[in-house]
């Protein structure tokens, strides 16, 4: 009976949510991360997830590249100043991030990460 729940809910499931928990079952394979979901303010974290957007921002007279990293439990905005690109980051590329976190109005944030890619 269990294989025909499954398999209901694989037919019913968006897109969306089957990218979500596909991302959410990769990020918790990686060793050593936390759940974005779980991540505490003003602490040193690694986490694991898919860039989701990225985006070219101004900021204090210089270029800010923005990545949106999801990984099925919530989202992380990473940003690097002074950079317009970094070769192989691009929109689905699953990233491992290590840096401080903090939270804005914005949601959670962090500043030049130290990144990997998995």
């Amino acid at each position: 009976m269990g294989w025909l729940r499954r398999l209901r809910r694989f037919f019913t499931q968006s897109d969306e949510e089957r990218l979500a928990q596909e991302t959410r079952e990769w990020a918790e394979r990686v060793p050593g991360t936390r759940r974005i979901a779980g991540c505490p303010s003003r602490e040193q974290v690694r986490v694991a997830g898919q860039v989701s957007r990225l985006r070219l921002r101004p900021m204090d007279g210089m270029m800010t590249l923005e990545a949106v990293v999801s990984d099925g439990t919530g989202e992380l905005t990473a940003s690097w100043t002074g950079r317009s690109h970094i070769p192989g980051l691009t929109l689905g590329t699953p990233v491992v991030l290590e840096g401080v976190v903090w939270e804005d109005r914005n949601g959670l944030r962090m500043v030049n990460p130290k990144f990997d890619f998995a």
